[in-house]
């Protein structure tokens, strides 16, 4: 009899130290990855919800045209928009060559006084590609021109 109880008290101890180590490797995953989730949001939704000044996260749509303005050194400010809304960005570094205006990008960097701070652009690798988020975008804002 005292076997069978010890046996289950066995059991009870494993499910338990299983659990305590499912709970921390989950806890471990989670701190890790913290500062490696980005979210996506078009420049309406910037606009409508401004994040905090200390949140990264990605934000896209169309280069408004004649608003690429290109500093004395590698600092380059624009506007990106989904339409209806239009936020500013400064960039400083080499942009992709295929960076234009009224053609998409995709920026990672956060939103300081009403300006997004991109510390990383990336534009779009060929003529017909356009970044999954930015189509949605444009799609919900009545914006998109797909290629023919």
């Amino acid at each position: 009899m005292a076997f069978k109880s010890l046996k289950k008290k066995r059991r009870i101890q494993v499910i338990a130290v299983a659990a305590v180590a499912l709970a921390l490797s989950t806890a471990l995953i989670g701190y890790g990855m913290r500062d490696g989730i980005n979210f996506f949001r078009s420049p309406s939704e910037v606009v409508a919800a401004p994040p905090t000044e200390t949140e990264v996260f990605r934000i896209g749509g169309l280069v408004e045209a004649g608003s690429i303005v290109r500093g004395q050194s590698d600092t380059v400010s624009f506007r990106v928009t989904d339409g209806p809304a239009s936020v500013p960005v400064t960039y400083r570094g080499i942009l992709p060559d295929l960076f234009t205006e009224n053609e998409g990008m995709v920026g990672t960097g956060r939103l300081v006084d009403g300006v997004f701070i991109a510390h990383e652009i990336l534009a779009k690798h060929d003529e017909t590609y356009m970044p999954k988020e930015v189509m949605d975008a444009l799609k919900a804002s009545g914006e998109w021109r797909p290629e023919s």
